[in-house]
Parts: structure tokens; C-alpha cells; sequence
């Protein structure tokens, strides 16, 4: 299913047309003055919808840039990829990648590689993850948990947005170190997990903090323990998977922003520019980390590099589980 709507309309009138938007005349002209496309993997109403609608409204309003996000959700984000793949290399579709975007390709054909059909603009954000159950879930601690999955094996359920994702992967290998089998349950995003966890059609999600926070804070959703490398800050006294027994057990999860592969150089250098400083932006950043997403601005080289890197782990990764697409 296709969504897509507008985020930010910042149109600069002639009596502001003295105001450079660019370091330089040439950068000027880099960006066709044209509506921009951020194509996202999810449902609408999540943690990566929540990200590009923050910065899109700074840059609506700093930049007078017009940007639209569009909702390609399902097949473990190759729809989205694929789509912004094959689009027009002119600086009007983009997309927002991840951690799961380097994992489809080792798992199965897909019609895009996540180093070579990309250029890359920014590592925007770590998002931390966070394992949730209904707070009416006799589940106080993430011992409950595992002892409760060791008793009646294949019983209980997992959900996370997936399949083939990094909260996938995740499970996965929370599963074989914890020796425990948990029937795994996708979804298209992470809300629609949370909604069923609500619900108490599956036992826990392991999801973005920033699509469970809220419902954790109001007592819906209790927290049992997070995957990240430290305790997220918004919860200090959850115990990291690691304290919890289960000794340097981290899964991160983070978000970028790629363009299609031979989009023109100076149309990127002028992206790096408007979203790497956008991330700095004071208010941007309070509003991001409101929510527990950590602004880290990684642009160009930079994040070529992590991009392949990522792309071996979980190469070894997969191949250790012996997963299958």
C-alpha cells in the first residue's frame, strides 16, 4: 500500500529572494525547485515518519523546500528500496534507509544493493529498542520472560516490524544465546506490533522505544529490558539485555538518508548540507531526542563506510543463524 502526504510547505516569496539558501551560487541551482519524495519502509504514524516530519518542517521553514513522505511498507523494506532504486536520479525521490536495508539483500534476489544503488547523504539517527509486554502480563523481568518461553517452548509470541529486519535479526539471536524458542510474529511497522501486544494477541514486542515509550509511561506497556548498548536515558532503571545475563548482547538500530545511485554531485553536497545541518538545529534535536532518537550526523564518506560495514556483520551474522529469506 502506497501513503503519501505532505510534511512542509515553505515557499519564500520575491521580497525574500536575497536570502541565500546555499553557500554559493552553484549549490543554488543544485536542487531542481521541485517537490522532494522521502520514501519510508513503514506505516505512517511511526518512528521514521516522526523523523523525516521533524526535519522536514525545520527545512520547510529554513530552506523553503517542500518535501512529502510516501509510505512503501512490507517485504522487510525492499519495496521502499526498490522503489527509490530504479527512481529518476534528480534529487526529487529519496529514501530512508536503515540497518534492515543492508539485511534483505543477503537473505534473497531483491532488485537493488544497498552500497551500489544509493548514494549516500546522512546518518541521521540511533534509535534504541526496547522489549515491551502488556503490563496485565504476569512478565516482570526479562528472567520471567525466558524462563516462562524454556517451559512451554513454541508457545509464546515475538512480534517486531519484519520480517528480515534488524529487530528480526535481533530475536533471533536473542533466541539461540537465551536457548529459548518464541514463535516470531511480523509486521509492517512498529505501531501495528504495539497494537497487537495492546490487544494481547502476541506476549512481547521488541520495537523502537519511540513507538512503545508513551505506552510504557502510561502504564499500558511494561518494559523488561533493551537491546541498546546502554539503558535509554527516558528509562534508567531498565536493565540492558546485557546486564540481564546475557553478556555484550547489543542490537542498534539506526536511520539515514540515501538518493538514488548518480544523483549529481552537487545536488548531494547540497542535501549533506540541509539535513547534516538540520540535525544540529537546536530545536530539531530537542524535539528527536524528546522521543529517543539520537541525532548523529554522518554524511558522505563517512557513511558509505558504516553502510558497508554493516553490510559484512550481518553477512556473518546471518550466516551464523543459518537464516533463510
Amino acid at each position: 500500500m502506497r501513503t503519501m502526504h505532505a510534511i512542509r510547505i515553505g515557499l519564500f516569496c520575491a521580497a525574500c529572494a536575497g536570502f541565500s539558501l546555499v553557500p554559493h551560487a552553484a549549490a543554488a541551482e543544485a536542487v531542481p525547485a521541485r517537490t522532494i519524495k522521502i520514501v519510508i519502509s513503514v506505516p505512517p504514524g511511526g518512528t521514521i515518519d516522526f523523523l523525516v516530519r521533524v526535519i522536514a518542517e525545520y527545512l520547510g521553514r529554513t530552506r523553503g523546500q517542500t518535501i512529502v513522505v510516501e509510505s512503501r511498507p512490507g517485504a522487510g523494506s525492499i519495496i521502499a528500496a526498490e522503489t527509490v532504486a530504479r527512481a529518476a536520479p534528480d534529487g526529487t525521490t529519496l529514501l530512508i534507509n536503515s540497518n534492515g536495508q543492508m539485511i534483505s539483500p543477503i537473505l534473497r534476489k531483491v532488485n537493488f544493493d544497498p552500497r551500489s544503488s544509493f548514494e549516500p547523504i546522512c546518518y541521521l539517527v540511533d534509535s534504541p529498542q526496547v522489549l515491551v509486554v502488556n503490563s496485565k502480563s504476569p512478565f516482570r523481568t526479562l528472567a520471567d520472560l525466558v524462563e516462562a518461553a524454556r517451559a512451554k517452548p513454541g508457545e509464546l509470541s515475538i512480534s517486531t516490524v519484519g520480517p528480515n529486519t534488524t529487530q528480526h535479526i535481533a530475536v533471533e539471536r536473542f533466541k539461540r544465546v537465551a536457548g529459548i524458542d518464541l514463535t516470531y510474529v511480523p509486521f509492517t511497522g512498529g505501531a501495528p506490533a504495539i497494537n497487537a501486544l495492546l490487544g494481547g494477541h502476541v506476549t512481547a514486542v521488541l520495537q523502537n522505544f519511540s513507538e512503545a515509550g508513551e505506552h510504557v509511561k502510561s502504564g499500558a506497556l511494561r518494559a523488561l529490558a533493551t537491546p541498546a548498548r546502554d539503558r535509554i536515558p527516558p528509562l534508567p532503571g531498565v536493565p540492558t539485555i546485557a546486564e540481564s545475563g546475557y553478556k555484550d548482547f547489543v542490537a542498534d538500530v539506526w536511520f539515514g538518508l540515501v538518493a538514488p545511485a548518480k544523483t549529481p554531485a552537487p545536488i548531494i553536497a547540497q542535501y549533506i548540507d540541509w539535513f547534516g545541518s538540520a540535525l544540529e538545529a537546536p530545536e530539531v534535536r530537542d524535539k528527536l531526542t524528546a522521543h529517543a532518537l539520537y541525532p548523529s550526523r554522518r554524511c558522505g564518506g563517512e557513511f558509505a563506510t558504516h553502510i558497508q560495514r554493516q553490510v559484512d556483520e550481518f553477512t556473518r551474522v546471518i550466516a551464523e543463524l543459518k537464516l533463510k529469506g
